[in-house]
């Protein structure tokens, strides 16, 4: 089987399990990522920049969520169940990518739990991206694309979820090349001036800035209660003058346990400020 005919495959199948209307107007999709991970070597936002695209996380190895994207491993078994296994036998940079549905207005976009800058999907890019309720990673039941989304948004705009986990996950198929597929890439306001911004400047789509989270690490009751003491040790000994953000987790992230920087960034993303306040 083809990588087109797979793609097809795999949106057509859920399409056929979609109902309602179309996404509403204003809405935005959005892909996140955190822009200075290194992956052998090489940071993800220079790698972009350098082939043009943006790879799933079965080519990369990395991931800002769970770390089981390969053959028998529970992101595989969640992509066979969704897909209806058009992707089961094809190759790791054919699978899709994943952002999320904006649409609630939020500054932070679909789902800043995944990183803290994101690519905006072109509007041409949707009919190639499908939508599940909830995260993949819980067996979703309600499933969607742009063009038949109403049902999916009812049901996840009458949940009670806590605001990193409010999101309706969206899966581009077909490969995401940047010049083609991203409308603009928004970064945190902490990487102005760096070479993650020069970096950017390479992408070929323009280039904008959201409010940015900066985590004042002092909050330590409610801080403490959202992911553990450990992680607010951690928190508070990577801060500098009592305040984290995205560029300083980066800057610490090296030769640290992923999963924690994970959790700390969960923390800067949940409590933090506006960069300007």
């Amino acid at each position: 089987m083809g990588r087109v005919d797979a793609w097809r495959r795999a949106v057509e199948h859920i399409a056929s399990r979609s109902s309602g209307g179309p996404l509403p107007a204003g809405v935005r999709i959005t892909v996140h990522f955190q822009p200075d991970r290194a992956v052998r070597g090489v940071r993800v936002i220079e790698r972009i920049a350098a082939s043009g695209r943006y790879l799933p996380q079965f080519a990369t190895g990395i991931s800002n969520g769970g770390m089981t994207a390969h053959p028998g491993g529970d992101r595989w078994r969640w992509e066979s169940r969704m897909f209806g296994g058009a992707y089961d036998d094809d190759e790791p940079e054919a699978r899709p990518v994943y952002g999320a549905v904006e649409h609630r207005g939020r500054p932070t976009g679909g789902a800043i739990r995944f990183g803290s800058c994101w690519l905006e999907l072109a509007r041409s890019a949707w009919p190639r991206v499908t939508l599940c309720w909830p995260d993949s990673v819980f067996e979703p039941d309600a499933f969607g694309t742009p063009e038949r989304a109403g049902e999916l948004l009812a049901r996840a705009d009458a949940s009670a979820h806590d605001l990193l986990d409010d999101y309706v996950e969206a899966q581009l198929h077909g490969g995401l090349e940047v010049r083609r597929d991203a409308a603009m890439l928004v970064l945190d306001p902490a990487f102005r001036g760096t070479s993650v911004a020069d970096a950017a400047s390479g992408l070929g789509v323009p280039v904008s800035w959201h409010a940015g989270r900066v985590l004042d690490v002092d909050r330590v009751e409610e801080l403490e209660a959202y992911r553990g003491v450990d992680v607010l040790a951690l928190a508070a000994e990577l801060a500098i003058d009592g305040r984290l953000d995205a560029r300083i987790l980066g800057e610490a992230a090296p030769g640290r346990d992923p999963q924690a920087i994970k959790r700390v960034w969960h923390l800067i993303a949940r409590f933090g400020r506006s960069a300007a306040d």
